[in-house]
Order: C-alpha cells, then sequence, then structure tokens
C-alpha cells in the first residue's frame, strides 16, 4: 500500500480537480470572467500595459520583438496546437477516425459545421473590409464543449461526448487547415526551408527508432522558431511536429504482461533489507520494470498526458486573459449591430447548429448509425454546443484582423454566441 505522506494532503485535491472532465471549462470561464472584470475595472489600463509589455528574442540576423501578447498567441498556443496534433495522430491511428466507417459521421458532420457558417459570415460581410473574417465561427472549443456536456447530465450516453470530441477533433484539423492555408503572412522561403528540413530529420529519427522525448521537444522547437521567421503561422509548426512523435510500442501487450508478470515474481522473492531501501537486486529489477513499461508506452501518449494539464490550466487560460477582455459599457447590444459581430454570432450559434444537425441527418439519411444509444434531441443539444467556439474563434479572430475595431466586434460576438449556445445546448441535453 501507499504510503501517505503530509503533502498528499494539500496535492490530492488538486490532483482530482484537474483530472475532472469538465474543471478545464470551468478555468477557462474563470480566465474569460477576470480578463471581463479586469478591463472594465479602474484598472484597466494595466490590462493593457501587461500585454503590450514588449519582449525581445534575436536569432543571427533575424530579432523578433513582440508584445506579450503576441508571444502568447504565436508562442504558447504553439504548444496547444501541439497537443491538438498528438490527439489528431492518435484519433487517426486507434481512435474515432482511425477507419471510414467511425470517422465519416463525425468527420461529415464537422465538415457541415464549418461551411454554413463560413457562408453566413461570408453573405453578412461581402464587399466589406470584414468579409477576410470568415473562418471566425468555423470552429468549436472542446474544452468549454465537453465542460457543458458534463453539466447537462449524467443520462447522456458515452457515445454522444465521443461523437462530440470526435466532432471537435475534426473541427480543429480543419482551422488548422484554415489557418495554413488563408491566415499566415507574407512568406520567407529560407527559414521555411529549413524549418521542413528539420521535420525530415524527425521523420528519419522516428523512422530509426529514437524515441528520446527531449530529441523530439528540442528539434521541435527549432522548427516552431524557423516557423515563426518564416510568415507561416508558427502555430502549424505544433501540429507538425505532432506528426512525427513515434506512436508505436516497442512490446506488445502479451509480451508486457509476460514479462511482468516475471519481474514482479523475481522483486518478491528477492530478500528484502528490512529497511526503508531497498537492495540492489530489488533495485536491478525496478529499473527492469521501469524500462518494461517505457517500451509497453508510446511517446505520443507520453507527451500528450504529460502536456495536457499545461494547455488546459496554464496555457488556455493565459490565452484567454490576454485575449477576452473587452468593454461592456451601457451600449454593449447597440455595439452588436455591425456586420463583424452579426456574422460571428448567427455563424456560431445558427449556422454551427443548422451545419452540423443537417450534415448528420443526411449521412443516417444514406445509412449512417447515430451513436449508440443516442437520439436526435441529444444530437441537437451537441449541435448547438458545437456553437461554442471561444477559444479557436478568438485566436482565428486575431488572424483575421489587423484593426482593433474589427477584432473587438468579432470578440462581442464569439462572447454572446458562445453564452447563447451554451445555454441553448445544455438546456436541450438536459430534456433529452
Amino acid at each position: 500500500m501507499r504510503q501517505k505522506l503530509p503533502i498528499d494532503k494539500f496535492t490530492e485535491p488538486v490532483s482530482r480537480f484537474i483530472h475532472q472532465e469538465h474543471t478545464s471549462g470551468i478555468v477557462l470561464f474563470i480566465s474569460v470572467l477576470a480578463a471581463i472584470i479586469w478591463v472594465n475595472s479602474p484598472f484597466s489600463h494595466s490590462y493593457h500595459q501587461v500585454w503590450d509589455l514588449k519582449v525581445s528574442m534575436s536569432i543571427g540576423h533575424y530579432a523578433l520583438n513582440h508584445p506579450l501578447h503576441l508571444w502568447i498567441n504565436d508562442g504558447l498556443m504553439a504548444i496547444f496546437f501541439f497537443v491538438i496534433g498528438l490527439e489528431l495522430k492518435r484519433e487517426f491511428m486507434a481512435g474515432e477516425l482511425s477507419t471510414i466507417k467511425k470517422a465519416s459521421l463525425p468527420m461529415v458532420a464537422a465538415l457541415g459545421g464549418m461551411i454554413v457558417p463560413a457562408l453566413i459570415y461570408f453573405f453578412i460581410n461581402k464587399g466589406t473590409p470584414s468579409a477576410h473574417g470568415w473562418g471566425i465561427p468555423m470552429a468549436t472549443d472542446i474544452a468549454f464543449a465537453l465542460a457543458l456536456l458534463s453539466i447537462a447530465g449524467k443520462h447522456i450516453p458515452s457515445s454522444v461526448k465521443v461523437f462530440l470530441s470526435a466532432l471537435a477533433v475534426a473541427d480543429d484539423l480543419g482551422a488548422v487547415l484554415v489557418i495554413a492555408i488563408f491566415y499566415s503572412a507574407h512568406i520567407d522561403f529560407a527559414p521555411l526551408t529549413i524549418g521542413f528540413c528539420l521535420l525530415t530529420f524527425l521523420l528519419i529519427g522516428n523512422k530509426l527508432g529514437i524515441r528520446n522525448i527531449i530529441f523530439y521537444l528540442v528539434i521541435g522547437f527549432a522548427v516552431w522558431v524557423a516557423f515563426l521567421l518564416s510568415g507561416v503561422h508558427a502555430t502549424i509548426a505544433g501540429v507538425l511536429v505532432a506528426f512525427t512523435i513515434p506512436a508505436r510500442t516497442r512490446v506488445n501487450e502479451k509480451s508486457y504482461a509476460e514479462s511482468l508478470r516475471k519481474l514482479l515474481f523475481d522483486f518478491e522473492e528477492q530478500i528484502p533489507n528490512n529497511s526503508t531501501l531497498t537492495t540492489p537486486e530489488q533495485h536491478h529489477t525496478i529499473e527492469k520494470i521501469k524500462k518494461l513499461n517505457a517500451d509497453a508506452e508510446t511517446p505520443l501518449q507520453k507527451i500528450e498526458y504529460g502536456l495536457h494539464p499545461w494547455v488546459a490550466f496554464v496555457v488556455m487560460p493565459l490565452f484567454a486573459l490576454a485575449n477576452a477582455g473587452i468593454m461592456i459599457g451601457a451600449n454593449f447590444f447597440s455595439s452588436l449591430l455591425n456586420p463583424v459581430s452579426m456574422g460571428v454570432a448567427i455563424g456560431l450559434v445558427a449556422g454551427k447548429f443548422i451545419g452540423v444537425l443537417v450534415a448528420t441527418w443526411l449521412m443516417v439519411k444514406f445509412g449512417a448509425q447515430l451513436p449508440a444509444n443516442s437520439n436526435w434531441k441529444q444530437i441537437t443539444g451537441v449541435a448547438l454546443l458545437a456553437g461554442v467556439g471561444f477559444t479557436m474563434s478568438l485566436f482565428i479572430s486575431g488572424l483575421a484582423f489587423t484593426h482593433p475595431e474589427m477584432v473587438d466586434q468579432a470578440k462581442y460576438g464569439i462572447l454572446l454566441a458562445s453564452l447563447l449556445a451554451g445555454i441553448l445546448g445544455v438546456i436541450v441535453l438536459k430534456k433529452s
């Protein structure tokens, strides 16, 4: 039995909180609320001063001098996209996107949920300088959506959660492609070429059987720097590096179980020394067990599980704090009456709902099956929750617009739409 330590009294409650599936959504919501309160307080000037603080980095004759806000969006968010890339690779290899039969329903639903909002936004903003923001209402925030799904009640079958997760992952893939193709700046091919050479080096390392995590993270950082200097959005580097991470074990399940049983038997047979220390023989056996465990674990899953808490409880809350600060005055609702806010809000609430639901209905009409034990009311609730586009939508709005007023207008639409879609989705799911 594991010995209880005094520090466990403090760490165990924190660990339990972190590992609950809805807690990242709660922390994200608190960060959004904190940003809005801060920017509407008497200390609002300090909000902008903090995020406008210049941070410099130079590599050779390349120099980067950006506000802290941009380092979060281009730097820390690259880690967020790296984890998304790891999730995508895992899902394509052995998850809900691993076969055409499994992937078809959530991927087509995600596609519908991207095309319809983009068309709605483009129609509302057609012929205006803000038309370039059509990618903003295309994305679903998986952390918020899953948190709201768990709030909706325990009667929701797990298959519905899997469907929403797979839809959001496919949605993330679409968002990554949109950012790479439509929201990258002027391209400098010299650093971009270096970036792709480094990616090739990582792929060769994978093929040669290199499983050292430090190898992939250090070279992956160099890839990020190369992409940052090239003009292709640096977060794309996170996804591409993720796809180079080894995702296969060195020992199969049967061999692992047999070897582990033998090592445990050896450990039990070794004579203890009745001390707090292990004997040299026991220590040697423990080291063998550690090596066996490392061989049975894929670097991809090890990195994903290791980074997930940092992304959920550091990266995304910091991003929300730096990007969700909007002024809410007496004219807040009248300030929504502009093409950007309306395009984003209608795109997320109505566009996502129509796109996901109609695409799902068409797939079922042509022979696909709804998630096990689910019903159309639950799918309707999921289609509404897909309109919670907070993190990705805010991120794309920062890429789509350079004019501060348009960025703020997009934020108004995103926050209002995410709130409305979340409330409607939970209500429908609770009654399903």
